[in-house]
C-alpha cells in the first residue's frame, strides 16, 4: 500500500500560513507530498521554504495562477486537483496549507488505509476538525464550522476537488471545477483522527491580509480592493472568552510556531465586541441559541451543517 501526500500554496509565507508544518506532518505517513506550489509576489518565500525542508519525499510543481479561474474559489479547486493528479499512490492524503495531522493520529490512519484498502466502496475517509481562533488556546466546537470534513480519498481519475477545494466529489465529466451537474457525493468511511486548522490564527494585521487574498478569488480583486481599501488595516478577533479553550497538545511540528507568537496584546480577552463591526458568527445569537442545543440536547450534532458527503453505514470509527 502506498500513501501521497498533496498540497497547493501561494504566498503562504507572506501570509503567515504553517506551510512548510504542515508538510512536515505529512511526511511520516506518506511515501511522497506533492506541492502545487503558485508564482507569489516577490518579497514571498514559500517555494525556498518547501525546499528548505530537505526530503526526497517531497515533489515541488510550479504553477501559474490563471485569471479565468478566480472567481468563487475556483483556482484552488484547479491547483488542488494539479498536485492531485501527480500522485501516485492508491490513497491520496490532502492537506490545505494552514492544516496539520497531529503525529499521534498517524498510525491510526495508516491502520484505517489498510483496512479498507480492497473495500473499493469507500472512495475517501472523513475526519474531525479543530478550528483554532486568534491564537493557539481557542479553538471553535460551535455550531457553524465544519466538524468534519473528506481529506484521503482513493487515487482515481473521477475523483476531484470541489468548488473552493474545501472538499471533493466524483465527477461524471470534467468541464468545470465549479460544474455541478455530472457530480455526485463521495461515499466514505471516518476515521478517528483529527485534523487541526489554523486559517484563522495569525497577527491581526496579517489576517486582514490572508482575508483579502482569499476573497480576491472568491469575489474577483477589483471587488475585494474595493471592499478592504476602506476595511481597518487590523482584523478584529473579538472578545476571545466567547470561543471555548484548548487544553489538549498541538501537533510537534508546531512547537516552533507557536513560540513565536507576538500578537497577544493586540487580542481582546473579555468584554463586549466592537458595535462598529460586523459580528463574527459565533457572537449572534442564533449561532449561540444553536450551539447549545446541539450541544445539550443533541449530542454535538449539528442542525443542516455543510455535509459533501455520504457515511456509509456501518463504516463509522468509534471517535477518541
Amino acid at each position: 500500500m502506498k500513501i501521497s501526500g498533496f498540497s497547493f500554496v501561494r504566498n503562504g509565507v507572506k501570509l503567515y500560513y504553517p506551510v512548510a508544518e504542515s508538510i512536515r506532518s505529512l511526511l511520516p505517513l506518506c511515501d511522497e507530498v506533492i506541492v502545487a506550489v503558485g508564482q507569489g509576489d516577490p518579497d514571498d518565500t514559500t517555494r525556498e521554504a518547501l525546499a528548505a525542508i530537505d526530503d526526497p519525499k517531497i515533489r515541488i510543481i510550479d504553477t501559474v495562477w490563471e485569471e479565468r479561474y478566480q472567481q468563487k474559489g475556483a483556482i484552488n479547486a484547479v491547483q488542488t486537483d494539479i498536485a492531485l493528479r501527480a500522485c501516485s499512490g492508491d490513497w491520496c492524503f490532502y492537506l490545505q496549507a494552514d492544516e496539520v495531522v497531529h503525529e499521534r493520529f498517524l498510525p491510526l490512519i495508516r491502520e484505517r488505509c489498510e483496512q479498507l484498502l480492497e473495500d473499493e466502496e469507500v472512495e475517501g475517509l472523513l475526519f474531525n476538525y479543530r478550528h483554532f481562533w486568534g491564537d493557539y488556546d481557542h479553538c471553535h466546537n460551535l455550531h457553524g464550522w465544519y466538524p468534519h470534513e473528506i481529506r484521503l480519498v482513493r487515487n482515481r481519475p473521477h475523483i476531484h476537488s470541489w468548488q473552493s477545494a474545501q472538499s471533493f466529489r466524483s465527477f461524471d465529466y470534467w468541464e468545470h471545477p465549479r460544474q455541478p451537474e455530472g457530480t455526485r457525493k463521495l461515499r466514505v468511511a471516518s476515521v478517528a483522527a483529527e485534523i487541526f486548522h489554523y486559517g484563522w490564527v495569525r497577527p491581526p494585521k496579517l489576517m486582514q491580509n490572508k482575508r483579502r487574498a482569499l476573497d480576491s478569488v472568491h469575489w474577483g480583486r477589483q471587488r475585494a480592493a474595493r471592499h478592504y481599501d476602506q476595511a481597518p488595516q487590523e482584523f478584529d478577533y473579538g472578545p476571545l472568552d466567547r470561543v471555548p479553550r484548548f487544553t489538549g497538545t498541538h501537533p510537534a511540528v508546531m512547537r516552533e510556531m507557536i513560540s513565536r507568537i507576538n500578537w497577544q496584546d493586540k487580542l481582546q480577552q473579555s468584554g463586549r465586541p466592537n458595535r462598529l463591526r460586523e459580528p463574527h458568527k459565533h457572537e449572534r445569537f442564533k449561532y449561540r441559541l444553536l450551539t447549545w442545543l446541539e450541544q445539550r440536547w443533541l449530542g454535538g450534532h449539528q442542525l443542516g451543517g455543510f455535509r459533501n458527503y455520504r457515511l456509509l453505514k456501518g463504516k463509522q470509527e468509534k471517535q477518541i
